[in-house]
């Protein structure tokens, strides 16, 4: 589940291949580059930036929002809001300064959700490094972060992704849009303020 450690915990993975989430995501993003000559996920912000539909939090570098194909109940996003950024290496200092910010903004809204410190993976995907790549084209990346949180209708049930979900196609418990309004809604004060 992640969320089995009764304390927050950082870990970074960097390995010699592309695994499976990052390999397809670099698939799809250099497919769509070829056919359309732009940048998937740069496309994707512009697409909800106009919507308003799904976005949580944002400010002036960063968007926070629930990606129309979320699995997780409120699964989350933060994507670059205007630049093309391939890793997290070449953000500028108030671009790591505003990450913060819609980090803790998105973080507040979750805790407010259920009233609780509330669990949740968190990871960033850039481009990648390495000996190896260092010459490649990865124009077709875009620089983000994904929140995979478990909580579903409580602090205390919890969505657990087993059998049917793991081996198959997940199941939604509630839209993208119903998630989005939900968390947008809430207090950007933390509950225990």
């Amino acid at each position: 589940m992640g969320c089995s450690n009764p304390h927050p915990h950082c870990q970074i993975w960097a390995s010699s291949f592309l695994p499976n989430e990052a390999m397809v995501k670099d698939k799809n993003m250099r497919e769509y580059k070829a056919s359309r000559g732009s940048n998937l996920l740069v496309d994707y912000a512009e697409k909800e930036v106009a919507k308003k539909e799904r976005i949580i939090v944002e400010n002036s570098d960063w968007l926070g929002l629930v990606p129309y194909w979320a699995t997780w109940p409120y699964e989350t996003m933060i994507l670059p809001r205007s630049r093309h950024i391939l890793r997290m290496t070449d953000l500028t200092d108030a671009e790591r300064l505003s990450l913060a910010d819609i980090m803790k903004q998105l973080t507040t809204k979750y805790d407010n959700l259920f009233e609780c410190s509330f669990p949740y993976s968190m990871g960033f995907h850039g481009a990648p490094t390495g000996p190896g790549h260092q010459s490649e084209d990865f124009s077709h990346w875009q620089f983000h972060a994904l929140y995979y949180p478990p909580l579903l209708r409580s602090a205390t049930v919890k969505k657990f992704m087993v059998g049917y979900e793991m081996l198959a196609n997940p199941q939604r418990d509630l839209t993208a849009e119903q998630a989005a309004e939900k968390l947008r809604n809430l207090p950007d004060k933390h509950y225990k303020l």
